[in-house]
C-alpha cells in the first residue's frame, strides 16, 4: 500500500479504478448519452442474428441433431445466458466503454486486460471483414446469379497475385464506417430499421412455414429415427455448434458509456436481445425441421429449398433479402464496438492518445472508427477471411470467460485499494502525517493520567477486536483467491484432458479426475465462505445482480473454456501469433505509457477523503 508500481510482474497485476463522474469529468472525453432500451435491443439482436441462421439450420440438423435441433438452440441459449448474466452485472456496475477489457482491468489486472483488448481488436476486425465478404454472393442472386453483379461491385481475380478482390465488401465496410461517424443515435436508428426488417423476414418464415406444416402434416417429425436420431450426444454436439450463433450480444456492453440510464437499461437490453434471438432461432428451427426430413435438407439453402419443395419458389428472394439484411446489421454490430475498445485502451495509456479523441460535434471516437473501417475494408477487399473465421470465436470466448472470472473476484475479493494519481500524492503524504500525529496525540497533563489510562485500556480492547476482524477478513480473502484460482486451473485441466482424445485413456482419466477435484474443491470453498461486504459499494450500485453466485459464473467458465479448447490447433496457432505481437506492443509501449505507471495505491475510504480534501483545497487530479 502506498508504494509506486515497479517491476514487470507488478505492472501486469495493477488494476484501475471504476470510472466515476469525477474521473470522466477530469478526462474530458465524453460520449453522447443517446441510447435507450429499445436501441440497445436493436443493437444486440442485429449484432447476433447474422445470415448463419439461414444456413446453420440445415447443417446442424443433417449432421448432429435431427428434429431435436430446437433443443440444441435452447441449450445453447441457456449457455449464452450464463455469460449474459455476468455481463449484465458488470455493465451496470462499470458503465464505461471497453466491455470485457474494461471489466478485466478493474477486477483482474493490466496484463490480462491487455490480452483481452488485443484479442477483441482481432475479433471485430476479422469478424467485420468476414461478414462483408458474405454479402456480395447473396446480393448477386438479385442480379441473376453468382457472377451477375455490376462490374464495379463484382469480384475479380488479380493476375500474378492469386488474390480475389471484393469491391462490394470494401464499399459496404466504408459505408458503415461513415454511418458510425455520424453519431451513435443515427447509426443505432439505421441498425434498428435493418434489424426489424430482418425479424419480419424470419416471422414470415415462421408463419408461412407453420401454415404449410399444418397443411402437410409436419412430415419432418414422422421420420423413422424419431426425435433424437443421433441421440443425446448429437443434440449436445449441435448445441456446441449453434452456440456461436448467439455471439454478438456483448456488443451492447461496449456502448455502456452512451446509455442514458445504464443501471436499468443495460441489463434489460442484454437480456431482452438474447431472449429475442433465442425465441426466433427456436421457432425457425421448429418450422423448417418439420417441413422437410432432416436427412433431405439442403445444407446450403435449407429455408429456401424447404419452401421450394412446396411450390413457393418466390420465397427464395425473400429469404435472400433476410440474409442480406442480417449480414448488413451484423456488419454494423461488428464495427461498432472496436473504436470504443481502442478508445478505452488509449484512455488508459496502453495505446497512443490518437485513438481516444472524441469528436466534439458527433460525440463519437471518429478517428478510431475511421482506422477500424479502413483496416476492415482492406481485409475485406484483398483477403478471403473465411479461413480466419475461427479466430473471431477465440476473442469472444476469452472475453466471456474473463467476465465470469471477474464476477467471482468482484463478489469474493474486490479491489480494496484504488490508484491515486501522482498529482494527489502530496495530499496522501499529508494525510499519513496527520494520522501519525493523531496517534501520538498532544502531551498529557499529570492530573489526567488516571483518566487517560482508563481510555487507553478501552481503546486497546477496541483495537484488538478490530485487528482480529482484520485478520479474519484477510484469511477469508486469501481463501477466496486460492479457491478462484483452483476453479480456473481445474476447469483448464478438466476440459483439456477431456478433449485431447489422442492421449492414453488412463492418463486422460487421471487428469479428468484431478481437474474435477480441483474444480469441486474451489467451488465448495466459495459456497462455504461469505462474500465480501465491499461488493455492495463496488462501482455504481442499484443495478442488476447476477444470481446463483458462485455456481453460475463457474458453469460459464466451464462451458466457454470447453469451447475454446475445441476450436482446433490451426486456429490457436494463428491467434497465438497475434497475441505474441500484442505482448511485444505491450512491453515496448503499453507498459511504460500506462496511466497507472506513476500512481500510489490507497484504501478506498482514504482515497475518497483525499479527493474531497483536494477538491476543497484546489488540487486538480
Amino acid at each position: 500500500m502506498g508504494l509506486e508500481e515497479g517491476g514487470a510482474m507488478r505492472a501486469l497485476m495493477r488494476r484501475k479504478q471504476v470510472d466515476s463522474d469525477r474521473v470522466r469529468a477530469a478526462g474530458g472525453h465524453q460520449l453522447a448519452k443517446e441510447l435507450s432500451v429499445t436501441q440497445l435491443v436493436a443493437i444486440g439482436v442485429g449484432s447476433t442474428i447474422g445470415a448463419g441462421v439461414y444456413v446453420l439450420v440445415g447443417t446442424v440438423a443433417r449432421e448432429h441433431a435431427g428434429p431435436a435441433l430446437t433443443l440444441s438452440f435452447l441449450i445453447a441459449g441457456v449457455a449464452a445466458a450464463l455469460s449474459a448474466f455476468c455481463y449484465a452485472e458488470l455493465a451496470s456496475r462499470c458503465p464505461s466503454a471497453g466491455s470485457a477489457y474494461h471489466y478485466s482491468y478493474i477486477c483482474v489486472g493490466e496484463g490480462v486486460a491487455w490480452l483481452i483488448g488485443w484479442a477483441l481488436i482481432l475479433e471485430y476486425t476479422i469478424g467485420g471483414s468476414a461478414v462483408a465478404r458474405g454479402i456480395s454472393p447473396n446480393l448477386a442472386l438479385f442480379f441473376g446469379g453468382q457472377d451477375s453483379l455490376p462490374w464495379f461491385l463484382a469480384r475479380h481475380e488479380l493476375p500474378w497475385f492469386d488474390v480475389v478482390v471484393d469491391p462490394c465488401a470494401a464499399f459496404l465496410v466504408l459505408l458503415v464506417t461513415a454511418l458510425l461517424c455520424k453519431g451513435i443515435k443515427e447509426s443505432s436508428f439505421v441498425q434498428g430499421v435493418v434489424t426489424v426488417l430482418n425479424c419480419f423476414v424470419m416471422l414470415f418464415v415462421i408463419i408461412a412455414g407453420s401454415y404449410i406444416g399444418f397443411q402437410t402434416g409436419w412430415v419432418g417429425y414422422k421420420v423413422a429415427g424419431g426425435f433424437f436420431p443421433y441421440g443425446a450426444n448429437g443434440m449436445l454436439a449441435g448445441s456446441a455448434t449453434v452456440f456461436f450463433a448467439y455471439i454478438g450480444f456483448d456488443s451492447v456492453a461496449s456502448t455502456a458509456e452512451e446509455v442514458k440510464n445504464p443501471q436499468r437499461d443495460l441489463p434489460l437490453g442484454i437480456g431482452t436481445a438474447l431472449s429475442v434471438c433465442c425465441s426466433l432461432y427456436m421457432l425457425v428451427s421448429v418450422v423448417i425441421v418439420g417441413l422437410v426430413p432432416y436427412f433431405a435438407m439442403d445444407p446450403d439453402t435449407p429455408i429456401s429449398s424447404a419452401f421450394a419443395r412446396h411450390g413457393m419458389h418466390w420465397a427464395m428472394y425473400l429469404v435472400t433479402t433476410g440474409a442480406v439484411l442480417a449480414l448488413c446489421s451484423t456488419l454494423m454490430g461488428s464495427i461498432l464496438p472496436q473504436p470504443r475498445i481502442l478508445m478505452a485502451m488509449a484512455r488508459d495509456g496502453l495505446l497512443p492518445s490518437f485513438f481516444s479523441d472524441v469528436n466534439q460535434r458527433t460525440q463519437v471516437p471518429v478517428k478510431s472508427t475511421i482506422v477500424t473501417g479502413i483496416c476492415a475494408a482492406c481485409l475485406a477487399f484483398f483477403m478471403d477471411v473465411s479461413q480466419l473465421a475461427g479466430m473471431v470465436s477465440v476473442g469472444t470466448l476469452l472475453a466471456f470467460t474473463i467476465v465470469a472470472v471477474s464476477i467471482l473476484i468482484l463478489r469474493y475479493a474486490p479491489p480494496d485499494e484504488v490508484p491515486l494519481p501522482s498529482s494527489l500524492e502530496a495530499s496522501f503524504r499529508l494525510s499519513q502525517e496527520y494520522d501519525e500525529e493523531k496517534v501520538r496525540g498532544p502531551p498529557v497533563d499529570a492530573n489526567h493520567e488516571q483518566l487517560s489510562s482508563v481510555v487507553e485500556s478501552i481503546n486497546d480492547t477496541l483495537i484488538e477486536k478490530k485487528q482480529d476482524t482484520s485478520v479474519e477478513e484477510s484469511k477469508r480473502r486469501k481463501a477466496a483467491v486460492c479457491s478462484i484460482s483452483s476453479v480456473c486451473v481445474g476447469v483448464v485441466v478438466l476440459t483439456t484432458s477431456a478433449s485431447f482424445t489422442f492421449l492414453p485413456f488412463l492418463l486422460r482419466c487421471f487428469f479428468c479426475v484431478f481437474g474435477g477435484l480441483l474444480l469441486l474443491a474451489g467451488l465448495g470453498v466459495l459456497c462455504y465462505i461469505d462474500q465480501d461486504d465491499g461488493r455492495h459499494s463496488f462501482g455504481h450500485s442499484g443495478g442488476f445482480i447476477c444470481p446463483f453466485v458462485p455456481l453460475l459464473p463457474v458453469m460459464c467458465i466451464l462451458v466457454n473454456t470447453y469451447l475454446l479448447v475445441n476450436l482446433g490447433g490451426g486456429t490457436w496457432m494463428r491467434v497465438g501469433v497475434w497475441l505474441v505481437m500484442g505482448v511485444f506492443v505491450y512491453i515496448f509501449y503499453g507498459r511504460t505509457h500506462s496511466s497507472l505507471t506513476d500512481v500510489v495505491y490507497v484504501p478506498v475510504a482514504q482515497a475518497e477523503e483525499i479527493y474531497g480534501s483536494s477538491s476543497s483545497s484546489g488540487f486538480v487530479a
